[in-house]
């Protein structure tokens, strides 16, 4: 039976629910080969998971899943294979790091002004150290009653419907790819199927988008089809994950349950060694 990889997944490193360590005991123990741990704006969950996977035999590629902004709309970029010992990319995620806070603090004084008691200095302990998300204020909702359930409260308060007089300041999908790229690595466009129309794929492809994640629990059988074709017809990257943050909410799944040929993985890491090889010809 050919194996599988599991290329989206998150740990306590930003939103997730389980320590790196917890998400490699629980990739092994789903028998997987390959993963990659993809939190948000940091790849600190990537190391902390590298000799775990080590000691399991699962091949761990470097993987984040980077926020940027297009057209107004909160936009996610998957990055994969790429140089973790560059000090420029690090800046850039360190720098998204301080974009992150300044923006929970945002939607935070938000909340405040509807009469919703949500203090900083809860959703940092709750992020326990890891990259602010909204997840953690989501939590804090259902803890003290105002919501039941992680999907009512972005429905009632965190949708970026519901916060859309919060301006985004993370940089634009355009200089995200550019940025990966200049890196090494693959710059995928994350569960495309939520947020983006055929016309606005093509525009992420005329940026050189290196691939799209055909593979998510919020795409149907339809949607699968679709985006592979496409793939295959704008000789396009194909990843796909199960989104794990450590909960079934809409849009996640379990570890493995959703998951993408081997092949595919392949497919990627010869694309990104070939782009390193040029970029040390450059240097």
């Amino acid at each position: 039976m050919p194996h599988k990889a599991d290329l989206h997944i998150h740990t306590t490193c930003s939103d997730g629910k389980l320590s790196p360590e917890e998400v490699i005991m629980l990739a092994a123990s789903k028998k997987l080969k390959t993963v990659s741990i993809t939190d948000h704006d940091t790849f600190e969950g990537y190391k902390q998971a590298r000799p775990f996977a080590d000691e399991y035999g699962i091949e761990l590629i470097p993987g984040v899943e980077v926020t940027t902004v297009f057209k107004e709309k909160e936009v996610h970029i998957l990055a994969y294979y790429f140089e973790t010992d560059t000090d420029y990319f690090g800046d850039f995620l360190n720098n998204q790091r301080g974009k992150r806070i300044a923006r929970i603090k945002g939607i935070i004084n938000t909340l405040n002004n509807r009469k919703i008691d949500v203090d900083y200095n809860e959703v940092w302990a709750e992020a326990a150290g890891g990259n602010l998300g909204r997840p953690h204020i989501a939590k804090i909702l259902i803890d003290k009653g105002y919501v039941s359930s992680f999907n009512e409260a972005f429905e009632l308060y965190l949708s970026n419907e519901k916060l859309g007089e919060i301006k985004n300041s993370y940089p634009t999908s355009q200089e995200a790819i550019q940025m990966i790229k200049n890196v090494g690595g693959a710059a995928i466009l994350a569960h495309p199927g939520r947020l983006y129309s055929e016309v606005e794929i093509e525009e992420f492809i005329n940026m050189g988008i290196d691939g799209l994640e055909c593979i998510h629990p919020s795409h149907n059988f339809r949607k699968q089809e679709f985006y592979s074709n496409l793939c295959d017809k704008k000789s396009l990257l194909k990843t796909g994950g199960s989104d794990y943050h450590g909960s079934i909410e809409t849009g996640h799944s379990l570890v493995g349950v959703v998951a993408i040929a081997e092949k595919y993985v392949a497919s990627m890491k010869r694309m990104t060694d070939q782009r390193k090889q040029t970029i040390l010809v450059k240097e």
